[in-house]
Order: C-alpha cells, then sequence, then structure tokens
C-alpha cells in the first residue's frame, strides 16, 4: 500500500514536471531538454541515457503540439526548418550510430552528464544575450552583410548539424543555442514569434528520428514518459497561447537563471 501510495506521488510530480516544462517550452521554445533532462536525473534518478531517450520523445510529442500551435499563428519559416534538417538529420543518425557503440561507456565515465552540464551553462550565458546579438548582426553593413547572405544556406546547415548532435547525446540544444544560432544568422528576417515557431517544428523531426534511435537502443521509460505528457500537452498549448501576453524580458531571465543553476549542478 505505501508503495502504491509512493507511486502515486511520483507519477504525480512527473505530471506537474511536465505542465511546467511544456507551458516554457509553449512560451519561449525553450526548455524541453534545457530542462527535463536535468529533472529526470537529478530529481527522479533517472539513468542520463534513459533521461535522454525519455527527454527526446517528450519532447518531440510536447513540440508537435506546439509546433501545430504555432503553424496555425503563421509562426514559423520553412525555408529555415528546411536549411537547419539538412545538417541536423545526418548528424542525429551518427550520433546514434555513435551512442548504440559507445552509450554505456560515455554513461559511465560521466561524458553524458558534463555534455549537458556544459551546454546549459552555455545556454544559460547566451540566453539574456540574444536580442543584443541580434542587433549587432543586424547592424553589419557592406561586405559583411552580403557575405553572411551568401554563405546563410551552409551556415544554417552546419548549425543543424551541431543542434542534431547535441539533441540526440543530451537532448539539450533545441531552445536557447539553436534560438541564438538562428538570431545570428537571420537578424532581419526572424521576429520573436516565427523565431520560437521555427524553432520548434525544426525541433520536431530531430526529437522524433532521435527518440526512435534511443528506443531501439532500449534508452526509454515508458511509464514514466506517460505521465510527463499528461501534463505536458496541456502547459504547452497554454504557453503558445500565452506568447503574446508576457514580455520576453521577464521570461527570459528567469529561465537563463535557471538554466545556469541546473547546469552548475549538473557539472558539480
Amino acid at each position: 500500500m505505501a508503495d502504491e501510495r509512493g507511486q502515486a506521488a511520483l507519477d504525480a510530480l512527473s505530471t506537474l514536471a511536465g505542465f511546467l516544462v511544456g507551458t516554457i517550452v509553449g512560451l519561449t521554445g525553450v526548455g524541453g531538454g534545457s530542462l527535463m533532462s536535468p529533472l529526470l536525473i537529478l530529481l527522479f534518478g533517472v539513468a542520463p541515457t534513459t533521461a535522454v531517450g525519455t527527454d527526446l520523445w517528450f519532447a518531440a510529442i510536447t513540440k508537435i503540439v506546439g509546433g501545430t500551435m504555432h503553424h496555425r499563428q503563421n509562426n514559423a519559416d520553412w525555408a529555415i526548418v528546411k536549411r537547419l534538417c539538412w545538417g541536423s538529420l545526418p548528424a542525429v543518425a551518427i550520433t546514434l550510430w555513435w551512442l548504440s557503440s559507445h552509450g554505456h561507456k560515455a554513461e559511465s565515465n560521466g561524458l553524458i552528464v558534463r555534455v549537458l552540464g556544459v551546454t546549459l551553462v552555455i545556454s544559460a550565458l547566451l540566453t539574456p544575450f540574444r536580442a543584443k546579438l541580434a542587433r549587432r548582426f543586424a547592424r553589419a553593413e557592406g561586405a559583411r552583410t552580403e557575405a553572411l547572405l551568401r554563405w546563410q544556406p551552409l551556415l544554417t546547415a552546419a548549425a543543424g548539424a551541431l543542434l542534431g548532435t547535441l539533441i540526440t547525446l543530451t537532448s539539450v540544444g533545441a531552445g536557447a543555442l539553436g534560438a541564438t544560432l538562428l538570431l545570428m544568422l537571420y537578424p532581419f528576417r526572424l521576429n520573436a514569434k516565427r523565431l520560437v515557431g521555427t524553432d520548434i517544428l525544426h525541433a520536431v523531426p530531430v526529437a522524433l528520428i532521435g527518440g526512435i534511435g534511443h528506443a531501439v537502443i532500449g534508452n526509454i521509460n515508458l511509464p514514466l514518459l506517460g505521465s510527463l505528457l499528461l501534463g505536458s500537452v496541456p502547459g504547452v498549448i497554454l504557453g503558445a497561447k500565452l506568447t503574446d501576453r508576457l514580455p520576453e524580458r521577464v521570461v527570459t531571465p528567469a529561465l537563463a537563471v535557471v538554466l545556469l543553476i541546473v547546469g552548475v549542478r549538473l557539472l558539480v
């Protein structure tokens, strides 16, 4: 009886965690892997590779819902999504192949946790300065602007490759890092709403293919995934609807602080 009550409490806690993370994802495009994987490792005691595999499915399903909402609101640039996928999808396949051969070793020596922690710290440090970076690149003139436009497709594919590798290895990267890279590459083309929508829609195929690969390897906890999704689906719908109502100057610094704390906690 006590075990049943304990399991019920754990299920309720994971559903609440899913709702909170889903709301942040829908609102900012950030927070799926950045918050859920660390929560699974630190709060629920899940093994790192299983946390990543479970979180990728969580991210894929959550962002399908959020992406649908943003697509209906025309908050996505599909040309940029395609360019990102040129690099990200091959990178996902290569990283999955590496994990199938070296995943246990990477987990035992703490590589995945360290990479996850470093990625979160970088994300936290970049998040408050995304707008400033965008303005700096937007002020570029003459040869710099022409060079950026000429190399945009290739640079976008390279950014996709980096994101695909990080997402598959740690489930982190599609939010804060992805948004920062997109702002630097497309300072004129993407406003705040289309940035979030584009970032979320690119993350859907990456997380879905990565999640399938992790499931084949055996890195997934289905009961935990179900509890997380029970909260995340209404959360991401709520977050997407709140996009126009909560000021970014409030949400962004708060998220950066949370990412920094979690990243440092994983590293130490």
